[in-house]
């Protein structure tokens, strides 16, 4: 029986080993040739598909070297899985259009699939090991963010702490459902516009200062932070801090690929942060979707130089 198990252990280190580099090589076809690659698989509207066959072979290449640099690692076989959901996602949205080669289209999608078997498989394999459990919880990367916001700490406190509401300027997060004594449930949009949930825990809470979370075991999105609200210096109102840590699929390589694709998550604090200061200090977020200016302004300018002066006055 042991030399049963050794051999099986054996056969999926190689299959493991050969999705790594297969995962290396479609990751440089995509991130080289993307144009030779949208017509061999039948996508023919190739000014669409270049920018996302590159953000995916970026995607493989990371999962690629996971794998091989850390082959008993499952993290990453359940990166090539998260992936290759996306990937089928793609395909088959593709098939509704009349200019794309369906047959071809067809062919790919079996193909995929394959590999999305394959790499179930090993990833369960990998799992039941038990030779890396707990090792999906790790953190590799962080990111830590402030911002001034002109009202008080407990009202700050107050509006964050209704977690319900946090999408109301957390631009990727769908919903967020209180599930029990200090627990919710988050649902984000990610990557290819796939959902993925996770559920939280509230570890320490301090009315008007202080909140820490952390996800549950099972996270798509394995993560914990804080956020420390601090009473700024001259009756300023609030200086928030966010720090918060996270392991992306795929560990710093895929968090570095991130950062090159902007899908860096320390950028999207940033930003849903500003979000934030509009909701709190104006009551909406306010931005204007075909503006070509940069950062955060009004949605339209203002008729009346009256208008003007009052936008541009202070927010008491």
């Amino acid at each position: 029986m042991s030399e049963r198990e050794n051999e099986s252990g054996r056969d999926v280190s190689q299959i493991v080993r050969g999705l790594g580099w297969f995962s290396i090589g479609l990751g440089l076809a995509e991130i080289l040739m993307p144009g030779k690659l949208s017509r061999l698989i039948g996508i023919n509207k190739e000014e669409n598909t270049l920018a996302l066959l590159r953000f995916y072979g970026f995607r493989e290449l990371g999962a690629g070297i996971g794998i091989l640099s850390q082959p008993q690692e499952p993290m990453w076989l359940w990166s090539r899985v998260a992936g290759d959901v996306v990937d089928l996602s793609s395909l088959l949205k593709a098939l509704n259009s009349e200019e794309n080669d369906n047959g071809k289209l067809l062919g790919a999608l079996l193909a995929v699939a394959g590999v999305t078997a394959l790499d179930v498989y090993c990833a369960e394999q990998l799992s039941a090991a038990g030779s890396s459990e707990g090792r999906g919880q790790r953190m590799s990367a962080q990111a830590t963010e402030t911002i001034l916001i002109n009202r008080e700490p407990d009202e700050v406190y107050s509006y964050w702490h209704n977690y319900e509401q946090l999408p109301s300027f957390m631009k990727y997060i769908e919903s967020v459902t209180l599930t029990g004594e200090g627990r919710s449930h988050w649902v984000a949009k990610g990557p290819g516009g796939i959902d993925l949930e996770w559920d939280a825990e509230t570890t320490e809470e301090r009315p008007g200062q202080f909140l820490s979370w952390r996800s549950l075991p099972g996270a798509d999105v394995h993560h914990a932070g804080s956020v420390r609200f601090d009473k700024a210096t001259g009756g300023r109102g609030t200086l928030l801090r966010v720090e918060m840590q996270y392991a992306p699929p795929g560990g710093r390589i895929s968090a570095t690929l991130a950062k090159l694709v902007g899908q860096d998550p320390g950028a999207q604090i940033k930003e849903d942060l500003r979000r934030l200061k509009q909701v709190i200090e104006t009551g909406e977020v306010v931005a204007s979707d075909a503006s070509i200016h940069p950062g955060m302004h009004p949605a339209s300018p203002p008729e009346r130089v009256e208008d003007l002066n009052l936008a541009l006055s202070p927010v008491s």
